[in-house]
């Protein structure tokens, strides 16, 4: 039976055309320079070097874009003969022609935003121009006491977090309780937002058992804050695309890495955001097709701050010496990282899951003088040989590694500048993580300084 003529149902099909309809696509409104985007992302567990590259890379881009996390991430870039330690500002700014943006997708602690720029003014020759985005969120001390306290009532099954209150921020985002920068910087609307916030937070202070914050004291101390942040507060999404229209070389750059993604990573012992580079496009608002390179960001060998699962981790005197080697203590906390071998089977979960378009190994340097290097080439789990990476991490907590095992080499990396420079083996150990993990390196780190560095392919990148 037809359906009645109000439903917009006619018993008499429209007749076909006697000649196909001919579709064709419109030309593009705009046009860009090719390779204008370049997304960098960290492969592992983050500490891989990334802000290094980020800086080396940032000298060629007119804008760079933090697109998540907040100061519990932390980058150490070697310039002008100084180091600097970055945990909120993205470390382009060190580039007198790169743009810094913080976006939306952060969370944002005002004390350590202004102790960084005090920084940077106090020691940086010149510095690029900030600009933050109205809907980054604001991280509160309400937020770093629940951190903790929440950390405490996980007992044994710990997340390992930094302590920061980033993940109670996010918290507060997703509920949709958070203070947006917008708000932060309004004083006739942060007043009541505060209130209503800290009221609602103080209950729940109290229910762990510790004494409720003041609000005065706090709204005074933020109020300064935001005098001094306002002028860096704007419509930045809008700039950031309006950029990518006018085909503006763009860095963005995500914090921590692949393996502590929120969904894609080792869960529950992982960060509250997305490091992968679809998270570019949600922290800013960037179009997915708008993306034209996404470099991936592994060392030659594999580290882990915090609890959770690290199959290729390497204990005793080897690891002792990765570590004091490559001098992996967190730049956010000072806590010495857990190190192994490079763990393949990750970072070919981490290229599928972001498409890299190239991989940098970093930390080549660090690796010289072993008689053996080893990867990961597959996991034993109760018996069986798996070569991905389990969803369920009762299953990857199970894991053993399955290695491979190479020459080592030996002499000063620091010194090279091209490919054929480097030791033999030290190359055949580059082309093995090609071939495994089927993605082509771009990038080369041989030390901590920007002319460290080896550029295999630049056609890779922008």
């Amino acid at each position: 039976m037809p359906l009645p003529a109000t439903y917009g149902y006619s018993p008499h099909p429209v007749p076909l055309p006697a000649t196909p309809l001919v579709y064709s696509r419109p030309a593009p409104i705009i046009a860009r320079y090719v390779m204008s985007v370049l997304v960098i992302v960290g492969a592992l567990w983050g500490d891989e070097a990334k802000g290094k590259l980020v800086d080396v890379l940032a000298g060629d881009a007119d804008l760079n874009v933090r697109y998540c996390g907040g100061h519990n991430a932390g980058h150490t870039v070697a310039a002008d003969g100084k180091t600097f330690k970055f945990h909120l500002i993205p470390s382009g700014i060190l580039h007198e022609n790169c743009t810094a943006v913080i976006s939306g997708g952060m969370v944002v602690c005002p004390k350590t935003l202004l102790d960084e720029l005090d920084n940077l003014h106090a020691n940086a020759k010149t510095t690029g121009r900030l600009r933050i985005s109205k809907s980054a969120h604001v991280l509160f001390p309400y937020h770093r006491l629940l951190d903790r306290l929440e950390e405490e009532y996980r007992g044994a099954r710990r997340v390992g977090t930094t302590s920061r209150g980033v993940g109670p921020a996010y918290q507060d985002k997703v509920a949709r309780f958070g203070i947006r920068m917008a708000e932060f910087v309004d004083p006739e609307r942060f007043p009541e937002r505060l209130r209503i916030a800290l009221a609602m937070k103080n209950r729940t202070i109290q229910l762990y058992g510790e004494e409720p914050l003041e609000y005065e004291p706090l709204l005074d101390e933020y109020q300064e804050y935001a005098e001094r942040v306002r002028p860096f507060v704007g419509e930045v999404e809008r700039e950031v695309n309006e950029a990518v229209r006018a085909g503006k070389r763009i860095l963005f750059e995500g914090a921590q890495g692949t393996m502590l993604d929120l969904d894609h990573g080792t869960y529950p012992f992982v960060t509250s955001t997305y490091p992968t580079a679809g998270g570019a496009c949600l922290g800013t608002g960037l179009a997915p097709g708008q993306i034209d390179n996404v470099l991936g960001v592994c060392g030659a060998y594999a580290t882990r701050v915090g609890s959770g699962p690290f199959p290729s981790e390497l204990c005793g005197s080897l690891a002792d010496r990765i570590r004091e080697e490559g001098r992996e203590f967190g730049t956010t906390t000072g806590r010495p990282r857990r190190c192994g071998w490079l763990d393949l089977v990750a970072v070919r979960h981490a290229s599928r899951i972001s498409g890299f378009t190239s991989l940098a190994v970093t930390r080549l340097d660090v690796l010289s003088g072993f008689d053996q290097v080893g990867l990961c080439a597959a996991y034993d789990i109760e018996g069986t040989r798996v070569d991905w990476v389990p969803t369920d991490m009762a299953e990857l907590e199970k894991a053993e590694p399955l290695w491979e095992t190479m020459p080592g080499w030996s002499g000063d990396l620091s010194l090279c500048r091209k490919e054929d420079e480097l030791p033999a083996q030290a190359t055949e150990f580059l082309r093995r993580i090609e071939a495994f993990t089927e993605t082509p390196i771009s990038i080369v780190s041989v030390g901590a300084r920007r002319e460290e560095t080896i550029i295999l392919r630049p056609d890779l990148l922008w």
